[in-house]
């Protein structure tokens, strides 16, 4: 590949769907040099959509969220480091602390993920739940299995959603607490969140909008929710998904522009012999003319490739990383997807189904130019709007190709 002589080694923190997925796109591009893939969790690297879906459910086991079968690991020569955690970074010096043992590095991709955010009072408190790891899945895949008289999931958004979900799956009662007045509001707008809400109502879920939660009461077990409406709900689980904060605290004094993310340029170069990837990373997308981080299963896997590359190349070879985000939610009967980038103002136009079905596509616009497009039980509508996205189209060409869909 073009640059390909530019290194010899590279070294890769966070062993999950990024960090795995640069080091594939090494290999493929023909990078003979040393691999270092080092992850603070002493797992082999495993798929992380599946921890609020089928592994929750009980639907799977481990052993089928692997990334890659073992024979895989092999042929890719890597020296797998896990249950290790990067401590500091120095890019002036090219020194990476592992451990607090410091090591040289001659190019570097950062991966290290997100975090969940918690809630005061939660840690150590039994019964109380982030959802981030395969133990966490485990954790509380026990509890549901246990028979909780009522779970608390804290956050309606699509993490949140999902764990009321199979919940609701298992027989337990849910109570879904959401400071917004329409869930995903902020990202959906008003009308196709209010549908999305919908669709946990017609499943039994106790959706309670606009209120936060004071306290989560007990002395070393959940015991109730105090909510900020000074309603009290009963209850002996509670999973808290409001939102992930990036892991860039070992980067603090290490040379690198950290600002709710690694901030890299357009090409995902975050200094001189330094990139990152996925949750963590934050790049202008000149796509959109904005700085984004993306917390998506697709975005890790494409800027994991896009940052592996870039360290081969130089400057004037570089290109700039441009997605259009896509994701994908199961819950319930309901596939949800999304492509693109909406904001809550958007014109928003239904183009195939009906909302009181839930079976629906809607697209957005702004400015003359197709923004997203949202779909509920209708993967083809979705995957033929991506591609209308990812050409650029405009408001006008949307409309008219989904005019002559129906």
């Amino acid at each position: 590949m073009g640059g390909s002589t530019l290194r010899n080694a590279v070294t890769i923190v966070g062993a999950s769907l990024a960090g795995l997925r640069a080091a594939e796109t090494l290999r493929r591009d023909g990078f003979e040099g040393t691999i270092n893939l080092v992850g603070d969790e002493p797992r082999v690297p495993y798929d992380r959509p599946p921890l609020s879906k089928q592994l929750l459910s009980g639907e799977w086991e481990v052993d089928r969220i692997s990334l890659s079968p073992p024979e895989r690991f092999t042929s890719l020569d890597l020296d797998l480091r896990l249950g290790r955690r990067a401590t500091g970074l120095d890019v002036s010096s090219h020194t990476l602390d592992v451990d607090g043992a410091t090591e040289e590095y001659d190019g570097l991709l950062i991966a290290t993920g997100a975090r969940c955010r918690t809630l005061p009072g939660t840690d150590g408190l039994a019964g109380a739940h982030t959802l981030r790891t395969l133990d966490d899945s485990l954790a509380i895949r026990e509890a549901l299995r246990g028979g909780p008289r009522r779970a608390v999931v804290v956050g309606a958004g699509f993490i949140g959603a999902e764990v009321a979900a199979t919940a609701v799956g298992y027989g337990v009662p849910v109570t879904m607490v959401e400071a917004l007045p329409v869930p995903l509001s902020r990202v959906l707008g008003d009308t196709v969140g209010s549908v999305v809400a919908e669709v946990h109502v017609d499943n039994g879920v106790d959706l309670r909008c606009g209120v936060g939660v004071d306290e989560i009461c007990g002395t070393d077990r959940v015991e109730s929710v105090r909510l900020s409406n000074e309603a009290v709900v009963e209850a002996d689980l509670v999973v808290v998904g409001i939102g992930a904060i990036p892991n860039t605290d070992w980067l603090e004094d290490s040379g690198l522009t950290v600002d709710d993310g690694v901030l890299c340029d357009k090409t995902c170069l975050a200094a001189p012999d330094v990139t990152a990837a996925g949750d963590v990373a934050r790049w202008p997308n000149p796509r959109y003319g904005e700085v984004m981080r993306v917390e998506h299963w697709d975005n890790a896997v494409e800027q994991g490739a896009h940052a592996a590359r870039r360290l081969m190349l130089t400057d004037e070879e570089a290109v700039p990383f441009t997605p259009v985000p896509w994701f994908w939610s199961d819950q319930y009967d309901r596939k949800v997807q999304l492509a693109g980038r909406p904001r809550p103002d958007d014109e928003v136009t239904l183009v195939d189904g009906l909302f009181e079905e839930r079976r629906f596509a809607v697209i957005y616009g702004r400015e003359g130019l197709l923004t997203a497009v949202f779909g509920m039980n209708r993967p083809r509508q979705v995957m033929q709007f991506k591609g209308l996205l990812e050409r650029g189209a405009s408001w006008s060409e949307a409309l008219e190709f989904a005019g002559n869909q129906t």
